[in-house]
């Protein structure tokens, strides 16, 4: 795995249909820190700039580099052994096992479903403990819930391997039980080295666990630090509207976001 990975979005304009809306991000670094969250409200761009970031769409203007390379020419291949992707949704055209699951992170290195490479069956295993789904290994998609499956999804981008892994909202529809504990094994593996930049929609997550935040709205970043001074009533007022307050956690003093009436 590598040990470092910058990725840059420089000059970038976004659109899906010309004249409609559009992100636009003048200048964005990532992968400086363990845990990064994107955050901001419905329709805001975090979907897009992580796609972009991805290399899964491509920018009107402007360019995205990893490791000083334009991501435009390299191959996917390549990418991958860097950078790794979990998208919102991973529909299966077949019912996998969950051991089957994990090993598709190792494709960029020529891995199979049924891993014979050392390397390979030792990401493997390596994943599914980091995600403590060891025990599932033969277990179906179907035979699991909503939260097992996020976790055997999870389980094949850590297989991957990459310095940078992007993760579209992986705690969407989650309890709170399993939205922590998807949380926690990102900061564990932040901890021993990941860069994990990270799409999230549940504000208080994102005070809890990560180091940087992002925050979008309307197509453009408005504020990027700590999360202590983006998560500040005023900000998120003007971000989510008037519906929202922000008080010190009685134990911690992060901050926490409330529903106000």
């Amino acid at each position: 795995m590598s040990h470092s990975c910058e990725l840059e979005l420089r000059s970038v304009r976004f659109s899906f249909e010309p004249g409609g809306w559009a992100l636009q991000i003048p200048e964005l670094v990532l992968g400086g820190e363990g845990l990064c969250g994107i955050v901001g409200p419905n329709g805001s761009g975090k979907s897009t700039l992580l796609g972009l970031a991805a290399g899964l769409l491509t920018p009107l203007e402007g360019g995205v580099r990893l490791n000083g390379l334009s991501l435009a020419r390299q191959s996917r291949k390549h990418i991958a052994r860097h950078l790794g992707y979990l998208p919102q949704e991973c529909p299966a055209l077949f019912d996998y096992t969950v051991g089957q699951v994990a090993a598709m992170g190792r494709h960029a290195y020529g891995g199979a479903l049924e891993p014979t490479a050392p390397d390979d069956i030792a990401a493997v295993a390596r994943a599914l403990a980091a995600v403590q789904m060891e025990a599932f290994r033969v277990r179906r998609l179907s035979q699991l819930s909503g939260g097992e499956r996020r976790r055997a999804w999870l389980a094949s981008a850590l297989a991957q391997e990459p310095a940078l892994l992007l993760l579209d909202e992986p705690t969407q529809a989650l309890d709170v039980h399993h939205a922590a504990a998807v949380m926690e094994v990102l900061a564990r593996k932040a901890a021993e080295g990941l860069r994990v930049v990270v799409v999230l929609h549940d504000l208080n997550l994102a005070a809890l666990y990560c180091e940087r935040l992002i925050l979008l709205q309307d197509g453009q970043v408005t504020a990027d630090g700590l999360p202590h001074d983006i998560l500040s009533e005023n900000r998120l007022v003007s971000a989510y509207g008037q519906h929202l307050e922000v008080i010190a956690h009685p134990k911690t003093h992060q901050p926490v976001i409330l529903a106000k009436k």
